[in-house]
């Protein structure tokens, strides 16, 4: 039966491109795989079929060929150049491209020598806010796992060294036949490392790493805050099989205050002031950051007021203005009064009857709810 035409086969025009073919093949692959179709000689066909137009034409010669003369011009049966079938020698190559993520085999590049980066480890630093504002330097005592100093890391006994793997002859892959076809693996025993070792040191017991607690210091910069992340370079877990270290990620997470809350640059916090001092006004100090400074409360003020000291917040770790720290007033009632000073309030209160303009805000509610019940 006369073979059909191979762009045809795989559905592409003469003209497309290598990545055009290679995602064409992989779908009739995926489609036509005799995994997917048991006992479906049909599929099988077009299985077959597939892989030779994909292999001819994903080779630059092959296809030049095929271009020129047709089947004729790579059928060795007829002196071209032999595309090989579904047998043909450059199928593990195909298959090692296409497929490895299908059948979870390595194919080509596939990882050699076993080297492999150590884990990024977290550790959490609590910090008060006048460290997360100032900026400090801390030390920390981080677990990790370390270089095995016995075996220099080598996981082999002192004295000896690990020897190439009997399995996979030191490649670190290994070729499994799967039905009609290969797939490439990393070798079950080395791990892909190419090597075993046949006396493991005593101190690691063969894994090259141990447990050990490390202490660092960390340069916290001015102005971080909870969340934010200090990277130290190599401080992680140590490689494994000569493998880099991974990263040490430092989390900051900064107290709550006693006093001061932190939104952003911005610092909040309240001021109780007396019942004279909000009638009167008056002078108050309040607290920063930087110590105390002198607030100056105008007469009738009002619980919920604020004022803003300007520049007295945070600068942002990643530059900027400083931010402002904004004091809420809460006017306090007073409580246990004696006997004097209960009179001179009942006076007081007393003066201030039949006059609203004392308390505009108490005479509009009142008018408020006079309005509500009336249109009730």
């Amino acid at each position: 039966m006369a073979k059909r035409d191979f762009y045809e086969v795989l559905g592409v025009e003469r003209g497309a491109s290598e990545a055009d073919l290679k995602k064409a093949y992989r779908r009739l692959a995926m489609k036509y795989h005799p995994d997917r179709n048991p006992d479906d000689k049909a599929a099988e066909e077009k299985f077959k079929e597939a892989n030779e137009a994909y292999e001819v034409l994903s080779d630059a010669g092959k296809r030049s060929a095929y271009d020129q003369y047709g089947h004729a011009g790579v059928d060795p049966q007829m002196g071209g150049g032999g595309a090989g079938g579904f047998g043909g020698a450059n199928f593990s190559d195909i298959f090692g491209d296409v497929f490895s993520d299908f059948f979870g085999g390595g194919g080509r590049g596939g990882s050699r020598g076993g080297a492999q980066r150590g884990s990024d480890l977290r550790y959490t630093l609590e910090l008060d806010l006048e460290e997360a504002v100032r900026g400090t330097t801390v030390t920390i005592r981080v677990p990790t796992l370390v270089g095995c100093k016995t075996c220099d890391g080598s996981g082999a006994k002192k004295g000896t060294s690990p020897v190439t793997c009997t399995t996979c002859g030191g490649i670190g892959q290994v070729r499994m036949q799967q039905g009609f076809f290969s797939v490439q693996q990393t070798c079950p025993r080395c791990h892909g490392s190419g090597k075993m070792i046949t006396d493991p040191c005593g101190s690691c017991h063969g894994q090259g790493r141990v447990e050990e607690s490390k202490t660092l210091s960390v340069k916290v910069p001015a102005g971080v805050d909870t969340g934010d992340r200090i990277r130290l370079t190599g401080e992680g877990e140590a490689g494994s099989h000569g493998g880099p270290a991974g990263d040490l990620y430092v989390v900051v997470n900064v107290r709550e205050h006693p006093i001061f809350q932190r939104d952003g640059k911005h610092l909040y916090c309240e001021v109780p002031i007396s019942f004279a001092d909000a009638a009167l006004g008056g002078e108050l100090e309040v607290p920063t950051l930087d110590g105390r400074v002198k607030l100056k409360i105008p007469e009738g003020t009002q619980t919920g007021k604020l004022f803003r000291l300007r520049g007295k917040g945070v600068a942002p770790v990643r530059g900027g203005g400083a931010g402002d720290l904004l004091c809420k007033v809460a006017v306090e009632t007073p409580v246990n009064l004696d006997k004097r000073q209960r009179e001179l309030l009942e006076e007081f209160r007393k003066s201030l009857e039949g006059d609203s303009s004392h308390s505009p805000k108490a005479s509009g509610w009142f008018d408020g709810m006079k309005r509500f019940f009336g249109d009730i």
